[in-house]
C-alpha cells in the first residue's frame, strides 16, 4: 500500500532525496507521493522530521 503525506509536511525535501523509486515530488508547496510509483518501502517515513508520512 502506498504512503501519503499529510498537512504537517513542511516541504523540507528530506523524503524526496531518500525515495529509491523517485515517487516523491513537490505539489502545491508540499511534497506528494505518486501512488502508482510508490514501492511501499517506508524509507521516506523514516526520514520525515515531522512524521507527516504514513501508510495509506
Amino acid at each position: 500500500m502506498a504512503y501519503t503525506i499529510d498537512d504537517s509536511c513542511v516541504n523540507c525535501g528530506s523524503c524526496d532525496s531518500e525515495c529509491p523509486v523517485g515517487a516523491i515530488s513537490e505539489k502545491n508547496d508540499k511534497r506528494w507521493i505518486d501512488p502508482s510509483l510508490c514501492a511501499s518501502c517506508g524509507v521516506c517515513a523514516g526520514v520525515c522530521p515531522t512524521q507527516a508520512i504514513t501508510e495509506a
